[in-house]
């Protein structure tokens, strides 16, 4: 006797389910079976002997508790403050920097170091202002001494705490303008005056641009350098408005990057409130577990996994793979099954 099978080819769409393996020790899960195009159908025509030698058990769709799941795309990203370009207040020409693509660097080192006369300036301005700061404090203290006396007019009195308060804001404007070029205020002297300021990373991380070269005047607060911190990745999704009522923190995410076959995991962290123009919504993903390996703007596809749902499927082993396709027999219908004699 001849078993006739009907071949259909199944195309898994973007809304199928993951298929899952569905075995007889229980807890597994199975592949859901709808939603799948049937683009040929053929017949295939086995004896007994080969129905035998490959094993063919018969089976059914059956109703499985599957995971209800909501598919996105999406990529890596890192927050605000893990993604920083680095400037400069002030102008100046580029003296010195070993930064590459890729480099690492570490917060608070040397990565680069500008030329300005206006530093000079700055300095000397610093050491003229203090100095004066010195005099006038001394003054206003004698000038409080003699008013305690009433020797002196108040009018005097007023006119030197005015002037110590003036020259004191000078000096402390000048202080905070070094300071925004690291330059140590407290390290000035006649002495050390230099015309060269140094510029520090301000996070720990990797070069990821380099905009300007040794020589390259640069005016104040141009881009300079982006360092990039890759330790805090998350996973940035696109999810369809129709699917955010169905979104919870706290639900697993699986996705695999681009060119990957590797599945990883995370946890959705945020939910955002605003839809845009394609009428989707953005959702932060927390990774589970780092990789110093992967990069900000990596292209991944996913699913979340919003609860557990009802389903008619197929277990896993009822899909048989061909030539990059997916294919299931089903059973022709008994009233074409033919006894023959054999030849």
């Amino acid at each position: 006797m001849k078993q006739k099978f009907l071949s259909s080819l199944i195309i898994l769409t973007a809304a199928t389910v993951w298929l899952s393996s569905c075995s007889s020790k229980g807890g597994a899960e199975a592949a859901p079976a709808e939603e799948t195009k049937t683009e040929e159908a053929d017949m295939v025509d086995l004896s007994e002997d080969q129905f035998k030698t490959v094993n063919i058990q018969y089976g059914a769709v059956e109703d499985k508790n599957l995971s209800s799941v909501i598919r996105a795309s999406g990529v890596l990203d890192v927050p605000p403050q893990q993604l920083l370009t680095v400037s400069s207040p002030y102008g100046g020409t580029l003296k010195s920097t070993d930064l590459l693509q890729g480099k690492p660097v570490v917060k608070g080192e040397v990565i680069a170091v500008l030329e300005n006369p206006e530093f000079i300036q700055l300095q000397q301005d610093y050491l003229d202002y203090k100095s004066q700061l010195v005099y006038l404090k001394e003054e206003l203290e004698r000038q409080q001494e003699l008013a305690k006396e009433n020797v002196n007019a108040k009018k005097t009195l007023q006119k030197a705490s005015s002037e110590y308060n003036s020259m004191m804001a000078r000096v402390q404007g000048l202080k905070s303008k070094l300071q925004l070029i690291n330059i140590n205020p407290d390290k000035i002297n006649p002495a050390n005056i230099s015309g060269r300021a140094n510029i520090y990373a301000p996070i720990s991380g990797y070069v990821t641009k380099v905009l300007v070269n040794i020589g390259k005047f640069v005016n104040a607060n141009q881009e300079l350098f982006e360092i990039v911190d890759t330790r805090h990745l998350h996973a940035e999704l696109t999810i369809f408005e129709k699917d955010v009522p169905k979104l919870k923190i706290g639900q697993k995410i699986r996705f695999v990057l681009n060119n990957e076959t590797k599945e990883r995991f995370a946890e959705v962290h945020l939910i955002g409130r605003e839809i845009s123009a394609e009428r989707t919504v953005r959702v932060h993903g927390h990774l589970l577990q780092e990789d110093k390996n992967l990069l900000p703007g990596m292209y991944l596809k996913g699913i979340v996994e919003t609860g557990v749902a009802t389903t008619t499927a197929l277990p896993d082993k009822a899909i048989v793979q061909s030539a990059g396709k997916s294919y299931i027999f089903i059973a022709a219908d008994e009233t074409k099954e033919e006894k023959k004699p054999a030849d």
